[in-house]
């Protein structure tokens, strides 16, 4: 089935936001970083004005700035009253009201738009489809990335996980995934099974995040070369 605009919700976190919740050090930030579903985040755009480089990759990222402006101003409107509506499934702290958020949000993806022909040209952005094996060499990354899309989606299966997980660690030494429960803000369906399934070959580990917005959604899935 051929990936649609029409069915994507743009959504964007910043720099401080991946901070926080991958507790990343300025070692992480120094080193060679690959981010899988980025979206109209502005980590990409953020770290390239501080003279470093991330790889960002994305279904999205075959359309253009018009067409992803476009689709961010349709909806964001039902994206905030939606907000509004489920505001008890949320954890105020490190952002205080939907008002706020609304701000974080818009600027986020807003830094994002305007980067985004330009970081195309550079390569920073890349349009790729997970599970699909990617054009990097193994192990050229020190680090992997996954903010709200792998496990958060359960839905999507444990196939299409395991998948997923096992290119992501083909090129990255250690890869991170955020948050570890599914979209009900429940421990994620997948999550056990992909536990077990690169335990042996790989050091696996549940850390705490620096972040917590979705509530229980304050952990965190590392995994390591032994």
């Amino acid at each position: 089935m051929a990936f649609e605009l029409k069915n994507v919700v743009p959504w964007g976190r910043t720099l401080e936001e991946y901070i926080q919740i991958f507790k990343l050090t300025d070692s992480d930030l120094k080193g060679k970083i690959i981010s899988f579903g980025d979206g109209p985040a502005s980590f990409n755009s953020q770290m390239a004005k501080l003279g470093k480089t991330v790889i960002s990759l994305d279904p999205v990222y075959q359309f253009t700035e018009s067409e992803l402006k476009q689709r961010i101003n349709e909806t964001k409107e039902t994206v905030i009253e939606q907000m509004k509506a489920n505001q008890e499934n949320f954890v105020w702290k490190n952002i205080k009201n939907v008002a706020e958020l609304e701000k974080i949000r818009m600027e986020a993806m807003s830094n994002f738009a305007n980067d985004f022909e330009l970081g195309k040209e550079q390569q920073r952005y890349v349009y790729h489809e997970l599970p699909n094996a990617t054009k990097y060499e193994p192990l050229e990354f020190d680090l992997g990335l996954s903010s709200h899309f792998l496990i958060l989606y359960s839905q999507l299966g444990l196939d299409f996980h395991l998948e997923s997980i096992t290119e992501m660690l083909r090129i990255c030494k250690e890869i991170r995934i955020f948050p570890i429960v599914n979209l009900n803000a429940l421990k994620s369906e997948v999550l056990d099974d992909i536990i077990a399934h690169f335990k042996t070959d790989f050091t696996v580990n549940i850390e705490s995040s620096d972040y917590e917005f979705q509530k229980n959604g304050n952990q965190m899935l590392v995994i390591k070369r032994k």
